[in-house]
């Protein structure tokens, strides 16, 4: 791959050691790191912030790379996950395979993976893409929703729930996955819908193919509907219907060469065989 010139920083203070690490990270960088910002809840970037960069560093957990995902994709620029948070499945290296494996990664040892991102219209004024997932429900957190789902004007169903998750397959191991969903490999090409609590014992996950068009209608009398990207950033929507699709665009995430997801699955999930060892 391309050598990175010029690397942008950014780095969520609330985690421990995020600091000290992009401090580590840059003097490693040298001339190359061409700036730094603090990104934490409620802060944005400001918009151009990675003009002119070959790479934003991210350190911190998945939450602050999912801050910056709408900004990388403007600027078509790839992120480097460096995970200072919990899990961190999206954020690909370790603190310590950070440290070791910066010097190779800036002379040009590493992979592109290319994401599927939700691209989701809620009314006018309400555009807005997503990594992980759009989760539609309403606003008052106890009360329970009727949507009816459309996939290319046809009727799907309706549901009567407390909301609906649309998942990336990247995402197919976030809310998803907590919801009872399916795990999805992150290179299809596909939308997962899951209802969540649904008042019917046969409705489950449906997984779309990659050129629906899906539209989301609210029947609940009286009641406004809260859509959440990225559990992050979220719009209220009182009429209309709201429409998620496959983006046209991709976003880049930087990934060693030895990457391999499964393996992450297994770490991550802490999955286990049934195999007894050998003795």
């Amino acid at each position: 791959m391309e050598p990175l010139r010029r690397i942008a920083f950014v780095v969520n203070p609330d985690r421990p050691g995020a600091a000290e690490l992009g401090a580590e990270l840059m003097a490693i960088t040298g001339k190359a790191a061409v700036k730094r910002t603090e990104l934490n809840q409620g802060r944005k970037l400001p918009r151009g912030y990675f003009k002119g960069c070959d790479a934003v560093c991210v350190i911190g957990g998945d939450g602050t790379l999912l801050g910056v995902v709408r900004a990388a994709m403007r600027e078509n620029v790839p992120i480097i996950g460096v995970n200072r948070g919990s899990l961190g499945f999206l954020t690909t290296y370790s603190a310590e395979e950070a440290r070791a494996h910066f010097p190779a990664l800036l002379k040009g040892d590493y992979r592109i993976a290319r994401r599927t991102l939700l691209d989701c219209r809620a009314g006018p004024g309400h555009h807005d893409i997503a990594l992980n997932d759009v989760l539609i429900k309403n606003e008052v957190n106890s009360r329970l929703v009727r949507l009816e789902v459309f996939a290319d004007d046809e009727l799907v169903t309706d549901y009567y729930c407390d909301g609906i998750i649309f998942s990336t397959p990247t995402g197919s191991t976030a809310y998803n996955l907590a919801a009872g969903g399916p795990i999805m490999h992150p290179a299809a090409q596909a939308i997962a819908m899951t209802p969540i609590c649904p008042h019917t014992l046969s409705n489950r996950t449906i997984i779309f193919r990659d050129r629906v068009k899906l539209r989301i209608v609210n029947r609940t009398e009286g009641a406004r509907l809260l859509v959440a990207m990225d559990g992050q950033r979220n719009s209220l929507v009182t009429g209309g219907s709201i429409e998620i699709a496959l983006a046209p665009r991709r976003i880049a995430l930087v990934q060693p060469r030895s990457y391999s997801h499964f393996s992450v699955m297994r770490a991550k999930l802490k999955w286990s065989g049934g195999l007894a060892e050998k003795k």
